[in-house]
């Protein structure tokens, strides 16, 4: 069946959102004196942020009845970091454009909450191509979990096998690979070379990298 449905994912894809959510995540941990490396984080990201705290409470033995409150100080300060201070990612207007001329259905599941996507969407200045926005804040499971990928697909009317997903984490990506949709992967640099990727479906350096050859290619 032909691709005509393309799902981004948000935090790393569309905006350099990730230092600041790592600023977030890391300046709350330090509340409870425990700090993280730079690997354990990039392990844990595509995560919600309730999940990202269970399993560092956990990691740490940190009393979990403090998770709730610590939820809410990552994701505001997280808001506040990346209104202020995120910058789009180079091609996203071009990747934009790109499926909308082709007349796909364009949508974005993220697993941050509406809250973020809302005001970040508006500041990319991108809501005129997305069809609809799926968050899985409040979902029982968020990525790995594939169901905010399927709720996207649904929402557009798509198949699982007739939809594109862009994502940058190796949660998102399993998540789409669970979804049966095919997933291009752009990892951040530091982790170009790294085997896992191999899972996906493609793996560029750039949005800027897509084009009708790579389209035709999966």
């Amino acid at each position: 069946m032909k691709l005509n449905t393309v799902i981004f994912d948000m935090d790393g894809l569309l905006i350099d959102s990730e230092p600041f959510w790592e600023e977030a995540g890391k300046e709350t941990l330090e509340k409870f004196n425990v700090s993280l490396s730079p690997e354990q984080y990039a392990s844990s990201t595509g995560l919600r942020t309730q999940e990202w705290l269970q399993n560092w409470f956990h990691h740490f033995n940190i009393d979990e009845t403090h998770i709730a409150e610590a939820e809410e100080v990552v994701v505001q300060k997280a808001i506040e970091k990346i209104v202020a201070h995120g910058v789009a990612m180079p091609g996203i207007n071009y990747i934009m454009e790109f499926f909308k001329e082709r007349n796909f259905n364009i949508g974005l599941a993220t697993s941050s909450p509406m809250s973020l996507a809302n005001p970040v969407i508006d500041k990319l200045n991108i809501r005129s191509y997305l069809q609809t926005i799926t968050s899985a804040e409040h979902l029982p499971f968020g990525k790995p979990h594939p169901q905010v990928f399927i709720n996207c697909a649904v929402e557009l009317s798509a198949a699982p096998i007739q939809c594109l997903v862009f994502e940058d984490s190796f949660n998102g990506m399993i998540a789409a690979k669970a979804a049966r949709m095919k997933c291009v992967v752009i990892p951040v640099d530091q982790q170009q070379q790294e085997i896992k990727w191999k899972a996906a479906d493609l793996q560029l350096k750039s949005l800027e990298e897509f084009n009708d050859n790579v389209l035709n290619s999966l």
